[in-house]
């Protein structure tokens, strides 16, 4: 009988085992306990999640050994690659170290730098003494044929190495979902790149335009037949999601905006890069080193004034800027060399809007203030100077000369100058209760709700070149430095034609808690003793009062 009944227990222990395991597999479910819910997916990724019908493979390279935060960056990254998983058993995800079996560091950047991911330098500090090391902050996902590449870290000027880990994991839901949609939804919107206005050409916008062709289809397109058949033109625009005015230096006809203003009517969303001021940097490269400022009138001041804003014929001076490479020496003794430049503003974010949250620095060049004006209209102020700038008046002499003066502070009271502003809601036509340049079928008075952002400097689109061939927009050449315009850009065309919500995930806010590598360092010896000696010594004062236990209960028994 007792060995039936041990026989039995053994059984219903295997019968509960196999049913729990069976309910586990079943009714899987991960609880995120974490006070801002940084590993609960939004509800635009889980529905991106849920159409994923054929395997993603996810290579990330952020592997190796680094420092601490750097390494929280990768637990981070792991853990949400496993909330994606969990969702769909169709993304897979690897961690590969690039330095893995002795690779040679310098190659292996070299590759990575080939295919557009730059590596990252950082500093470690350990034991009180500091060193650089590299890492490869990149991720790719994969399907079929199809590759996206994924920046995992977030650089931001000034910013420590803490701050940018935080700004990165801040970021990880939207990388990897905006790429993930990149893999499996086809292009369907499409953007008209304009042209016919004296516009940037095409190779100084090659870059963003080749980035753009990732979510979008791109074509040119003139309004040069506005004057001999406006009705047609509209209608080939109306077919465009949006349009893109990349630094007109030509003057628009009547015709030519109210084919415009209509486009907007009907729905249609426009980005502007245009300045009310003629001045480049390259042309103070002549023997006097100096040139003119002037007005620039492109028949469009009605045109932003009615929909609620002024680009003002100014130049925004900002302490906060960057420099100008200037050359020096002959042949091969010439070097390049930074000079403060208070002409290129280096822009801040004055709010947490998705298009600019957790940005690096745009940079302007001649920047021209913009007024916002009062109507039905939402205005948001999307970039602007520091509160250490100053408006100049045009027209104006600009020399390199001013490199070399010590800056009057006092003078740079005018605050933070609006640079790039984004207008949402329902537009009023610039011809309501105007004579119109022609007649059009439908004509509208008021227009579907739709946003035009207006950025003043065309040269924020403007990517430099190299032997011909474009760099990548943001990018100077000279110092290393990427600034945040392609970011910006993207994330601006990206967020006025999102149907899908995506955006709204930029916004996520996480707070992660780092050692304090100084006080870590001072007390290193403390630590040392209270994790390895302290239970050493409670380990120890335990087997003796367990041999004296022992000892004492079997005495007596004798």
């Amino acid at each position: 009988m007792k060995q039936f009944s041990k026989y039995k227990s053994v059984v219903l222990f295997i019968v509960i085992l196999v049913a729990v395991n069976f309910a586990a597999s079943q009714y899987f479910e991960r609880l995120d306990l974490t006070q801002d819910k940084r590993y609960t997916l939004s509800k635009a990724s889980e529905e991106i999640i849920e159409d994923i019908e054929e395997p993603i493979i996810i290579d990330v390279f952020l592997k190796g050994d680094f420092p601490s935060e750097f390494k929280r960056l990768q637990n981070e990254t792991r853990q949400i690659l496993e909330e994606y998983a969990a969702k769909n058993t169709n993304i897979v995800f690897n961690f590969i170290d690039p330095l893995a079996e002795g690779a040679n560091a310098q190659q292996v950047a070299q590759q990575f730098y080939q295919m557009g991911m730059s590596p990252a330098r950082v500093n470690v500090m350990e034991n009180g003494q500091n060193s650089e090391t590299i890492i490869f902050p990149w991720a790719m996902a994969n399907l079929g044929q199809k590759s996206v590449k994924i920046g995992l870290l977030k650089n931001q000027l000034g910013s420590s190495d803490e701050d940018r880990v935080t700004n990165s994991v801040q970021q990880l839901e939207y990388a990897f979902t905006d790429a993930i949609s990149k893999l499996i939804y086809p292009r369907k919107k499409k953007i008209a790149v304009m042209r016919g206005n004296g516009e940037l050409p095409n190779p100084n916008i090659a870059d963003f335009v080749k980035t753009l062709q990732q979510y979008y289809f791109m074509a040119p397109f003139t309004l040069d037949s506005a004057a001999v058949d406006p009705q047609k033109t509209l209608q080939e625009l109306k077919e465009y999601d949006l349009i893109i005015e990349a630094k007109p230096t030509e003057a628009y006809t009547e015709n030519e905006k109210y084919i415009l203003d209509q486009y907007s009517m009907n729905g249609g969303k426009s980005l502007w890069l245009i300045e009310s001021v003629a001045m480049e940097k390259d042309s103070l490269l002549n023997p006097s080193g100096t040139a003119f400022a002037l007005p620039q009138d492109l028949n469009l001041g009605d045109f932003f004034f009615s929909y609620g804003i002024r680009i003002n014929p100014s130049l925004v001076n900002d302490m906060y800027s960057a420099p100008i490479i200037l050359a020096t020496g002959n042949g091969n003794d010439t070097r390049f060399n930074p000079y403060p430049w208070f002409y290129s503003p280096l822009t801040s974010s004055p709010n947490d809007h998705p298009i600019i949250n957790n940005i690096e620095a745009v940079k302007f060049d001649f920047a021209n203030p913009i007024d916002t004006l009062k109507n039905s209209l939402q205005k948001t102020v999307l970039l602007s100077s520091s509160p250490r700038s100053k408006i100049e008046g045009t027209p104006r002499e600009i020399s390199l000369d001013i490199v070399g003066e010590e800056p009057d502070i006092a003078s740079y009271t005018n605050g933070e100058q609006a640079l790039a502003v984004l207008l949402e809601g329902e537009f009023t036509s610039v011809y309501n209760n105007r004579l119109k340049p022609f007649e059009i079928q439908d004509n509208l008075n008021k227009s579907k709700p739709t946003e035009m952002l207006v950025i003043s400097d065309g040269d924020v689109i403007k990517n430099d070149l190299q032997q011909g061939a474009p760099l990548e927009l943001g990018f100077q050449k000279y110092t290393g430095t990427t600034y945040g315009n392609k970011e910006f850009l993207l994330n601006a065309v990206n967020y006025m034609l999102d149907d899908r919500g995506l955006m709204d995930i930029r916004t996520k806010k996480v707070s992660i808690a780092f050692l304090d590598p100084q006080k870590t360092a001072a007390e290193r010896t403390k630590w040392q003793l209270i994790n390895i000696a302290l239970p050493l010594f409670i380990l120890g004062i335990f087997a003796l009062l367990y041999n004296w236990s022992r000892r004492r209960k079997y005495t007596r028994k004798k």
